[in-house]
């Protein structure tokens, strides 16, 4: 006899990218994560926060993340009430569908695009609904009026790279009944954001994450934005310590350090510029990519083959068996220096 929900029971669970336990020895490339340290005010917080006996582990943190959401406010140009913070954007992501997609009820996002969606809408019982894209990165067959609960939106496109057009995705917002939620993951790459909409649209929610541009993989950072009435009822459904506290004074730090923040991503820009037109040079398919990462395809249309190459060597990218993937790789973008021995992998294994 079986306890568990028969949808639990035969689903498989979402599987994360690789993490080699000597990772040390490794060029590791297949997260998108952020290759180079926090700011420096991140690691004073923590310590700051920590104290030199840790006496302020003893108590709870604060429930409702006050502080981090003034900080938000404040860069974002929303009230407080407007933001919550969550343990990684995986967390906000969850709670919308708990909040809004009953069992048996339809959400829709992009295929390909963050595989995860379709976990936890399995979780909830939610029907799923995926859409194409056309070859100028447009909602393939999206209907004048869709009726799901949710439509996830990942901009940029994630495993792809392009990031749509802000009046694109209005129109979208105009078109679906339900939410529109805009994954924002790597929206400080791609300087540009649909944040605004929040504004407009009653039905539009914008998250984004630290795990990122912020270097912050490490304590599960995330937030997301929208109406109050929407934020107040994804309140009540989340856990309430869901930030301990030395993650708490790290994302205040954080936020705070802007100029930290843009120099990072110029410079994970430029060297993706840079590793782009490389990969063409070797006849590589590259898709242009707005995120800290490329989609990109060797001429014979094998990725596995240089994927285990590239994993011979220990450098670690993300091979997809998806057939719309296969022929490719997602390369997250590291260091000048680790991209430059990425290329003479690649150049070797021809």
């Amino acid at each position: 006899m079986s306890y568990l929900r028969p949808n639990i029971e035969a689903m498989q669970g979402y599987v994360p990218g690789f993490q080699p336990p000597d990772i040390a020895s490794w060029i590791k490339l297949n997260t998108n994560e952020n290759s180079y340290p926090p700011s420096p005010m991140v690691v004073e917080a923590i310590l700051a926060e920590l104290g030199s006996d840790g006496t302020n582990l003893h108590t709870y943190p604060s429930a409702s993340s006050q502080l981090l959401r003034e900080e938000a406010g404040r860069l974002y140009g929303f009230d407080p009430s407007w933001i919550i913070m969550a343990n990684g954007s995986d967390e906000v992501l969850n709670n919308l569908i708990r909040a809004c997609a009953a069992e048996g009820e339809e959400i829709g996002y992009v295929h390909p695009s963050y595989s995860y969606y379709a976990t936890l809408a399995e979780i909830q019982g939610a029907r799923v609904r995926t859409f194409g894209l056309t070859d100028d990165f447009r909602i393939a067959c999206f209907p004048e009026r869709y009726e799901g609960k949710l439509f996830f939106l990942t901009t940029p496109n994630a495993p792809l790279g392009p990031a749509f057009p802000v009046e694109y995705i209005e129109e979208l917002a105009r078109r679906c009944a339900g939410m529109l939620v805009l994954d924002e993951t790597y929206a400080d790459f791609a300087g540009s954001t649909a944040l605004e909409l929040v504004r407009k649209y009653d039905n539009v929610v914008v998250t984004r994450s630290l795990s990122k541009s912020y270097a912050l993989a490490g304590m599960r950072l995330g937030l997301a934005i929208a109406r109050p009435e929407t934020i107040a009822a994804l309140d009540k459904i989340r856990d309430h310590y869901n930030l301990d506290r030395l993650a708490q004074a790290a994302c205040v730090a954080a936020l705070k350090d802007q100029a930290y923040l843009n120099q990072c991503c110029l410079k994970i820009r430029e060297t993706r510029e840079w590793f782009s037109a490389e990969l063409r040079a070797l006849g590589y398919n590259v898709i242009p990519s707005q995120g800290n990462y490329v989609f990109a395809a060797p001429a014979d249309k094998n990725g596995k083959r240089v994927y285990e190459g590239l994993f011979k060597r220990k450098i670690l990218v993300r091979y997809f068996s998806d057939p719309l993937l296969c022929h490719g790789l997602r390369i997250s973008i590291g260091t000048q220096s680790e991209m430059e021995k990425t290329l003479a992998a690649i150049k070797d294994i021809g």
